[in-house]
């Protein structure tokens, strides 16, 4: 970032924990805002970890802001045109295409955790970002005037503000809550995996995955669905699997699984699946869902920590929001410090942050439990009957979402309700934010919202209602 491109200077400084996504996002819109910002990682160096991850247009817009971004996570992303969605037997019953979807809310991506996480990490350092590796933080702190951490060789860092992005783990979550909470199973794990398609593209029975561009195919049994995507033109075969899972995730919750525990969970599926897992490598990773209670509040007594992310709400894979909603979190509280004026505001944007993330991101975590019992509890014979009962919920009050535009217009009038109830009390400020669906889908609303109308103001575009059937 040259000199003549710097924004002007608040002189609020700003402690980032964790270079996950919602992490750098919080560092890179900081830097762009004009804060002093700090990011400390625990690990000593970064690797290109992880299988797919998908960004849809709510944050996508965000790496779009990013001078260069986005034209280089571009031909490491998939680019089918549709999902497929079929029983677990092989019954094709519907095919969804995202053409609508892209010309309402934009272009989303999905790729390799490992290499979007890269081009995104190197973005901060470009821009200035400063990040220490090897910086394990071991606890928070704060009084009236300051933030910080302690790490483990015993250094203290203070600065005006702490973001605590480390994950669902994250040390901040004991300063926030005044006790230690545990994450639980969620009763269900997902095994992933991801590979050259070179096998599948030799067998005439997976080859097309291969062919006619990138292909994106999902098959739903009892309480399990199969995912697989093909991308880079033929080049990479991902995989995912969502099953039950009871084991103890008290020390980890990402394991290494031999390939045979997922052929015993797909045994009788469709014989596509069963050649899909013939050219699978082993180990697969065994990533455990982990469930935390909702909490009261991401915010820390002193409204100087904040959590951001997996720290404050995990969600389900079935949201495809995940990540999405991190990055909202993150470029949020960085327009918060900024509006706020310099460092004797930080208390009050911190509020103002958590009130208004709190009520979409809950309701955006209720759309990952809907899809999945959707998928989980299917009865195709009903579906084959109705296939687009089967689609993914696409709807305009989550993907046409600019968090940036929208902490920008509804900051003051946040702030107004604050500075009245005081930042003690929250719950006013909330409900300014309460989304268009309180209950995660639009369509989930009751009868009476239904019977009013505000149940059915779903876009066809958003629907996807072009999907056609492929019998």
């Amino acid at each position: 970032m040259s000199e003549s491109q710097k924004p002007a200077q608040t002189g609020i400084k700003v402690i980032v924990v964790g270079t996950g996504f919602a992490g750098l996002t919080a560092a890179i819109e900081c830097q762009r805002k004009g804060h002093d910002v700090l990011v400390l990682e625990k690990f000593p160096e970064l690797k290109l970890l992880g299988d797919i991850i998908s960004f849809g247009p709510n944050s996508s817009r965000l790496f779009r802001r990013w001078p260069g971004v986005a034209e280089q996570l571009e031909p490491l992303s998939m680019r089918a045109d549709s999902i497929t969605l079929k029983s677990w037997k092989g019954e094709t019953l519907f095919t969804q295409y995202w053409e609508g979807e892209t010309e309402e809310f934009g272009i989303r991506y999905d790729g390799h955790r490992g290499e979007f996480h890269e081009v995104v990490y190197n973005h901060a350092k470009d821009i200035g970002v400063k990040i220490r590796l090897g910086a394990r933080v071991e606890d928070y702190f704060e009084d009236d005037e300051k933030a910080g951490v302690v790490l483990d060789s015993g250094e203290r860092i203070t600065a005006d503000v702490v973001v605590a992005a480390e994950g669902v783990r994250s040390k901040g979550r004991k300063m926030v809550l005044g006790f230690e909470d545990k994450p639980k199973a969620s009763g269900y794990a997902v095994y992933r995996s991801w590979f050259s398609a070179e096998e599948i593209a030799k067998d005439p029975d997976t080859r097309f995955f291969t062919e006619g561009g990138d292909q994106h195919v999902a098959w739903l049994g009892p309480d399990v669905h199969f995912i697989a995507a093909c991308m880079k033109k033929g080049g990479d075969f991902s995989w995912v699997c969502t099953h039950k899972d009871e084991a103890d995730i008290e020390e980890s919750w990402q394991l290494e699984a031999p390939l045979e525990d997922a052929r015993k969970v797909l045994e009788g599926w469709d014989p596509v699946v069963q050649k899909i897992l013939d050219k699978t490598p082993s180990p697969l990773i065994d990533w455990k869902l982990v469930y935390r209670d909702p909490l009261p509040t991401w915010i820390s007594k002193g409204r100087r920590i904040a959590l951001i992310g997996d720290a404050a709400h995990p969600f389900l894979p079935t949201s495809i929001q995940g990540a999405s909603q991190a990055m909202e979190d993150g470029v949020t509280i960085a327009v918060c410090l900024r509006e706020c004026g310099g460092g004797g505001g930080v208390r009050e944007a911190v509020t103002a942050f958590e009130a208004l993330r709190y009520e979409r991101v809950k309701s955006a975590q209720k759309t990952g439990e809907q899809t999945r019992d959707i998928w989980h509890k299917a009865d195709f014979d009903a579906a084959k009957k109705n296939p687009e009962s089967m689609r993914l919920r696409r709807e305009a009050w989550l993907l046409g979402f600019d968090a940036e535009a929208y902490a920008e217009d509804n900051y003051a009038r946040t702030v107004d309700v604050l500075r009245r109830t005081g930042l003690q009390d929250t719950a006013e400020a909330r409900r300014l934010h309460v989304p268009e669906s309180t209950v995660g889908y639009l369509e989930y609303k009751d009868e009476s919202a239904n019977a009013n109308g505000h149940g059915s103001d779903i876009s066809a575009a958003a629907h996807a209602v072009e999907g056609t059937v492929i019998s």
